[in-house]
């Protein structure tokens, strides 16, 4: 609760009572604040306090100052997702298999290929998975395809494609990950033992 919001209730319970019972708790109210030590004066110097109010606050969190709501950062665990369970994940990853992968960040959300150019070496592919949300759905892909032609070694051209490879690698990324989600629901279901009446 903030200060003002105690206040207001202060305020609305000394008008609901009569004016010897309000003298009576103004007067402990006073002596209450009076022996808290937050309110009480101390002289402090201004160089041991930065003047960048976010230096400050950061000052105060780090001497252990400062208010925090559902407890202490540094004592909670952290929180631990896994890619395995994430469907659309490993059906990303299952789909592109045959790419060498430059980079799989699960926690960023994104999967980049490298360049694969196959049988063919004038010619290379490179793909680029970002996941935009968790959910199987037609929207939470972004797919870029990038091809790369050369005709020598340092004349290369690299075009992205949007073509008809883009829809066919969502169409069986989603269909994969619809399939790993059924068998892990599946997988998942327990089987009533009890009697039906």
């Amino acid at each position: 609760m903030t200060t003002f919001m105690i206040f207001k209730l202060f305020i609305n319970f000394m008008i609901k009572l009569n004016f010897f019972t309000k003298f009576l708790t103004l007067i402990s109210l006073l002596l209450f604040l009076s022996s808290c030590n937050a309110l009480k004066y101390r002289p402090v110097d201004a160089n041991e306090y930065p003047p960048d109010p976010k230096e400050r606050v950061k000052k105060n969190m780090e001497e252990g100052r400062g208010f925090r709501l559902l407890g202490n950062d540094k004592e909670k665990g952290g929180v631990f997702d896994f890619a395995s369970s994430n469907p659309l994940w490993r059906a990303s990853l299952d789909t592109i298999s045959f790419l060498p992968l430059a980079s799989a960040n699960y926690s960023g959300g994104i999967i980049v290929s490298d360049w694969y150019s196959g049988d063919n070496t004038n010619e290379s592919i490179k793909i680029t998975i970002r996941f935009l949300t968790n959910e199987i759905r037609a929207d939470a892909l972004e797919i870029k395809v990038f091809s790369k032609k050369c005709g020598t070694q340092a004349d290369c051209s690299i075009t992205e494609n949007n073509g008809q490879i883009v829809r066919d690698l969502k169409k069986s990324i989603l269909k994969k990950a619809a399939i790993y989600e059924k068998e892990f629901t599946n997988k998942n279901k327990k089987k009533y033992l009890g009697k039906i009446r």
